[in-house]
């Protein structure tokens, strides 16, 4: 699955998420609509470092950078800086690749 279509997979009011996402990939899906909530639960359930790094990203999202910098030493990347939604795309193509 590419990028885009990850992307438009999250569009419309009655979307599901795509079978077969690994737990970081449904955070990250979760987060493109908006459930905050929903994105960091998937986060918490993945395993490893992917699931950590997602959890980083949601962590710097909500501005607690403190958390964020817990998690992105879990997951083994250097704290992230800049747009989140460029953080966002890096971290969904990664996964998807």
């Amino acid at each position: 699955m590419s990028l885009e279509e990850f992307r438009h997979s999250a569009a419309g009011p009655d979307a599901e998420p795509p079978p077969g996402l690994s737990t970081a990939l449904q955070a990250l899906w979760h987060d493109a609509r908006g459930d905050w909530d929903r994105a960091h639960a998937c986060a918490q359930a993945g395993p490893g470092r992917e699931g950590a790094w997602v959890h980083a990203y949601l962590h710097r999202k909500e501005g607690d950078e403190s958390n964020a910098a817990y998690w992105y030493q879990r997951a083994n990347r250097p704290a992230a800086g800049g747009p989140l939604a460029d953080e966002w795309a890096a971290i969904a193509r990664t996964l998807l690749a």
